[in-house]
């Protein structure tokens, strides 16, 4: 789950910025508002991107469509996705995805304008989780070192025993554990 949380967080950015910008966000409201064929941008400039997401999240998302924004957001973000996977979380499949969409014309005019603005985006949030992931990883081994040293400490475990029941802790860590232990004792 906290892998979808960042990929989320990086679409909804680069969505968020891309649609700041009144003329794509023109090509966003007549995407969802065909009807409504004379409007321009200064009829919309007391429309924010939340009001338009109210329509967005009314009607059904379109499918992959390379003549509408909303349709080449979303093949944005399918090929986000297939870089990330084959690059990972790094600068490549940012940039990877911002070439092949440009080749693609897809969201081209935007992305060749805007290019550096889009990497950073993409980039901090990679960083932002890259962060939370040392983090949590970082209490996970805080806990397994704390329920090991109590198990210690208790006789409920030897410390060869240690690395196989808690994986993150290394017979060095095991051993580093029994002196803290018999210090207290």
């Amino acid at each position: 789950m906290a892998q979808n949380t960042p990929k989320r967080k990086i679409k909804d950015s680069v969505f968020t910025n891309l649609f700041q910008d009144k003329k794509y966000l023109l090509r966003l409201y007549k995407a969802l508002h065909p009807e409504d064929s004379n409007v321009t941008e200064e009829d919309i400039k007391d429309v924010t991107i939340k009001h338009i997401l109210v329509d967005v999240e009314i009607k059904v998302l379109y499918q992959e469509d390379e003549d509408n924004i909303i349709g080449q957001y979303i093949i944005f973000c399918k090929v986000y996705n297939e870089q990330r996977k084959k690059y990972g979380q790094t600068k490549k499949a940012v940039t990877e995805t911002i070439r092949i969409c440009k080749n693609r014309n897809v969201l081209k005019e935007y992305l060749e304008s805007k290019e550096q603005e889009v990497v950073d985006i993409m980039m901090t949030l990679f960083d932002d989780e890259q962060v939370l992931e040392a983090y949590a990883e970082d209490i996970k081994n805080s806990e397994a070192r704390e329920n090991a040293r109590i198990m210690l400490k208790n006789g409920r475990i030897t410390v060869e025993e240690i690395p196989s029941f808690f994986p993150k802790l290394t017979l060095e860590d095991a051993k580093e554990l029994e002196a803290e232990v018999m210090q207290l004792v």
